[in-house]
């Protein structure tokens, strides 16, 4: 049981760190890909796959801010294997840029975590006219994946070592709109909710992996396809605009809650290299 920071079955709890449950895994000869990588759960799942022997390449949106997040961890992992790419998640173009180079450099590839996204902005539309938390969240990963797919089954074939794809989703899948995926409507203005759209892009992540996992697996190849909920971040509280705000005070919900929360790097990271 992880709630109260209580240690389960596999011996952690709500409070255990991405370091703590990849202690021990030999991941070096390894090339991961992690989007997002510039903040938050990308910047700890980077750090410590990097922490493990994995060659990182983080694709970042700000390259100047990638250079950073660089520099930070070969500071204090002086054998570290990073590099920063840019990569807008939002943008097709930019997303057919970063594969193309990506490919283009002859390296392997076993991992990627689609990580990147945006939660919950006013209603904007991407450069491609398309509603920016799906285009970020779900269809700049999608693009990504299927261009850089050959490489990663090629890799898994050559080293005799299974590929790994992780998307990850929210449990704000649950709270898509009530068809679903609103195809028809991705750019309703007038019917766009925040947070809807979000738990819209979110469920988008999970059908993707459902989908691709079973295509992977009639095609034979070395290589799956999983979403997971990371949990909610310790760190993260909920934004003013919250409609119970009135009601309580934000400070005591986010207090109340810190006991159902867990270190969001922590499956994340497992799930990339754990055998």
């Amino acid at each position: 049981m992880w709630l109260f920071r209580r240690k389960g079955a596999s011996g952690f709890s709500s409070s255990s760190t991405a370091e703590q449950v990849t202690n021990g895994i030999d991941a070096s000869g390894l090339t991961a890909i992690v989007t997002g990588a510039s903040s938050g759960i990308g910047l700890e799942t980077a750090r410590v796959l990097a922490l493990h022997g994995v060659h990182v390449v983080m694709g970042i949106r700000d390259k100047s801010a990638g250079e950073k997040v660089k520099e930070t961890i070969v500071n204090e992992i002086p054998a570290a294997k990073v590099d920063a790419m840019e990569l807008d998640l939002s943008s097709l173009a930019s997303v057919r840029k970063f594969a193309s180079e990506f490919t283009s450099s002859g390296r392997p590839l076993n991992i990627l975590i689609n990580n990147a996204g945006v939660m919950m902005p006013p209603f904007e539309l991407s450069k491609d006219n398309i509603e920016l938390q799906f285009a970020t969240n779900h269809l700049g990963h999608f693009l990504l994946t299927n261009l850089l797919l050959d490489t990663m089954k090629k890799t898994a074939h050559e080293t005799k070592r299974e590929g790994r794809i992780v998307n990850v989703s929210s449990e704000s899948h649950r709270r898509s709109y009530k068809e679903g995926i609103r195809f028809d409507r991705l750019n309703d203005r007038e019917g766009y909710s925040r947070g809807t759209a979000y738990g819209q892009s979110k469920l988008a992540n999970v059908l993707h992996a459902n989908e691709l996992a079973r295509h992977l697996e009639e095609d034979g190849a070395n290589v799956t396809a999983n979403s997971l909920h990371p949990g909610s971040d310790r760190d993260q509280s909920f934004p003013p605009s919250w409609s119970f705000s009135r009601f309580c005070p934000l400070h005591l919900v986010d207090s109340c809650l810190k006991m159902f929360k867990r270190e969001p790097q922590q499956p994340v990271t497992w799930h990339c290299i754990q055998n």
